[in-house]
């Protein structure tokens, strides 16, 4: 049966009551085939097309163990569609901000990506003090740069930089890009990225951005929509969260 539970979710003053309730909603289901549970998502009857691909399966289990990370699936799946897509485009791969490296990880598997030519660029601050924009999370530290580095030491191609965006990309950046991923829950990070970054996507390329659904970064979202009105575009929002636009 075509189910994935892996319920992680935020933002809740009672887990146990939550998960609970998850339950009683399974349970009430005519039909329980096609149900999605996790990422702050309960999605039924649906397809999950995505569970039926082995390649992209093999390689999320191969390199995402964490369970709050595993409940990432659909997002995973929405990179690695636009990753795709922009193997046929001329330009490199772009990621800021990577964190440990997971989806890049599963990216490059997924892709066999020791065997293209283009390069993944992978951008991160990898530790957090209080002089630094972005939010702490659990794995920065001052080993994380390191350990990422090591996590992709068998890519010729794959580019791991220690440093702050946008200003970072002045240094370090490729002047044409077919697919770029944007995670950084910062306004500023973000705009200034895309003011470095945007006119050098081609035509046709991959644009995601993380964090343009969640309403704790609607801020964000609002100066993002503002800024690609300016330019003649507009972001599809999807349910996992992400924003999705094609050049």
């Amino acid at each position: 049966m075509k189910i994935y539970n892996h319920p992680s979710f935020y933002g809740l003053s009672d887990t146990k009551y939550f998960i609970n309730g998850v339950i009683e909603i399974v349970s009430s289901l005519q039909k329980k085939e096609g149900t999605y549970i996790g990422d702050n998502m309960i999605v039924l009857n649906r397809n999950l097309s995505f569970l039926d691909d082995p390649i992209f399966m093999t390689a999320f289990r191969t390199h995402i163990t964490e369970e709050k990370d595993k409940a990432l699936l659909w997002r995973m799946h929405t990179l690695l569609w636009g990753a795709r897509k922009a193997l046929a485009l001329e330009g490199d791969f772009v990621e800021c901000a990577c964190y440990k490296g997971n989806s890049a990880r599963v990216l490059c598997e997924a892709l066999r990506f020791e065997t293209i030519d283009k390069k993944y660029y992978l951008y991160d601050l990898f530790e957090h003090d209080q002089t630094m924009p972005h939010h702490e999370l659990p794995a920065h530290s001052k080993e994380l740069y390191g350990a990422v580095q090591a996590r992709f030491r068998a890519y010729n191609n794959v580019i791991v930089t220690q440093g702050r965006v946008p200003e970072i990309l002045a240094h370090v950046a490729p002047e044409k890009i077919a697919f770029l991923h944007l995670d950084l829950n910062n306004t500023q990070a973000e705009l200034g990225a895309l003011e470095l970054l945007f006119d050098r996507l081609v035509p046709g390329a991959v644009l995601v951005l993380d964090d343009y659904g969640w309403s704790a970064y609607k801020d964000q979202k609002d100066a993002e929509d503002l800024w690609f009105a300016a330019r003649g575009y507009s972001v599809l929002e999807l349910p996992t969260g992400q924003g999705l636009l094609i050049k």
